[in-house]
């Protein structure tokens, strides 16, 4: 007897990369700023800087790319959105009152 084939589930989850390059990013940004602490190892003040603004870069764009995916799993289906678009721009800005007389 041959066992059942799993059902195709499609390609699977698009924010999986890009969440996954975020918390890597988060921890590569929290490592750096925990190895340029200087109160612990004073350094030559060029290379603290550096240390300290590649650690907050790291740690925004790692941010960032977080913020998006859980906008994106999150947020409101894009069909919905297109067509609340779609209908506040093809709305009549100005509409008229009804009147008995135009029926």
């Amino acid at each position: 007897m041959h066992p059942k084939p799993y059902e195709s589930h499609g390609t699977g989850d698009p924010t999986s990369v890009p969440a996954a390059l975020g918390l890597g990013l988060l921890a590569v940004g929290g490592w750096l700023l925990t190895t340029a602490r200087p109160w612990q190892k004073p350094g030559h003040p060029i290379t603290l800087g550096l240390g300290w603004t590649a650690s907050a870069a790291l740690l925004v764009c790692g941010l960032v790319l977080l913020a998006r995916c859980v906008r994106t799993v999150h947020g409101r289906p894009d069909t919905d959105a297109d067509t609340a678009v779609a209908e506040a721009t093809t709305a009549d800005p100005h509409p008229r009152p009804h009147t008995h007389a135009e029926d």
